[in-house]
């Protein structure tokens, strides 16, 4: 029996190449190895506001994406997070037997809420709901990047004191990580994170960018005072470039751009990126014009995992002691 994977992504923004390098590709390749689950988490979105309009849309836009970006939905099951009540159901229960104290300490917290005249406290419960994703699945494998961590391992926290209070309930979910794609930085800052939160128009590459602003972006990235690539002396933001470019293109090397201009080194870089995300958008383009497929798609993922999701959820309120109809 396959173990099960379980990760997502918020509905909000633009998925970038960095999303796609660092997490999609990767979830591409090792969905036949698991049972796998994919989750468009619109209920972690709205811990800060968001445009019911503009959210809806990028639900379903993250859903094709998924799919274009190599998620097969006969394989893996696509599902939107708000549409399983487990999710919201599991959290309150798990909230109950969470300490406040574990979660003001979550670094993730701390360094959102500095940024927030107002904090809602959907922000201080977003671990715990994190946690109710995973319990809910009794996923084994969790693939998410190392500023998630802290997150896991509250999971297994969370799901060791549960047992302690009521009884072996929770599988624990294994800390362990499977092998992630390619850390990609911003274009703009290349000490930091390539990220969608960032609002500079030069940051990111969109999955969905045209050609054209690819190139612009990337030309106006962040190099270094060096006149051309030297592979023993890469500033931050040309090694970023060559990591994306490699990423995209394996025959794309530090031997290979040795001795490029900035100016030509940007433009094979460009053009990798673009060969690589031709057949991406192509893909999108396909799946937002066939009527009814995404909708399709997302209720058989929908129909998939809620046995699952119900199962869960039962189990722990009768743990709990909470009624449950027979």
């Amino acid at each position: 029996m396959k173990a099960r994977v379980l990760s997502g992504v918020q509905p909000t923004g633009h998925l970038h190449l960095g999303n796609y390098l660092g997490a999609l590709k990767n979830w591409a390749e090792i969905q036949s190895q698991y049972e796998s689950v994919f989750c468009i988490v619109d209920l972690h979105a709205i811990t800060v506001y968001q445009s019911p309009q503009e959210l809806t849309e990028k639900i379903r836009e993250t859903a094709a994406v998924f799919i274009a970006a190599g998620i097969d939905p006969k394989q893996s099951s696509i599902v939107v997070q708000s549409s399983i009540p487990g999710h919201a159901e599991l959290a309150w229960m798990l909230t109950c037997v969470t300490p406040l104290g574990w979660l003001q300490r979550m670094t993730q917290f701390k360094a959102k809420s500095e940024k927030q005249d107002t904090i809602g406290d959907g922000l201080l419960q977003y671990p715990v709901l994190m946690a109710a994703d995973i319990l809910l699945y009794r996923a084994k494998i969790v693939p998410v990047g190392e500023d998630q961590s802290q997150h896991l391992e509250l999971t297994r926290d969370l799901a060791q004191r549960f047992n302690a209070l009521y009884g072996e309930t929770f599988v624990m979910p294994e800390t362990r990580l499977p092998a992630v794609g390619a850390r990609i930085m911003g274009l703009d800052d290349p000490s930091i994170k390539m990220s969608k939160s960032v609002t500079s128009a030069n940051h990111a590459i969109a999955l969905l960018d045209k050609p054209e602003v690819i190139r612009k972006k990337i030309a106006r990235a962040t190099t270094d005072s060096q006149p051309a690539v030297d592979p023993q002396k890469m500033g931050p933001g040309i090694a970023n470039l060559l990591t994306i470019a490699h990423a995209c293109d394996p025959n794309v090397t530090a031997e290979s751009v040795a001795g490029l201009r900035y100016g030509d080194f940007k433009k094979c870089v460009a053009e990798a990126v673009i060969s690589r995300l031709e057949p991406i958008q192509a893909r999108y383009r396909e799946i937002t014009a066939e009527q009814g497929y995404l909708d399709e798609v997302l209720q058989e993922g929908k129909q998939r995992v809620m046995p699952i999701a119900e199962d869960t959820v039962r189990t722990v309120k009768c743990a709990m002691g909470l009624y449950v109809e027979r």
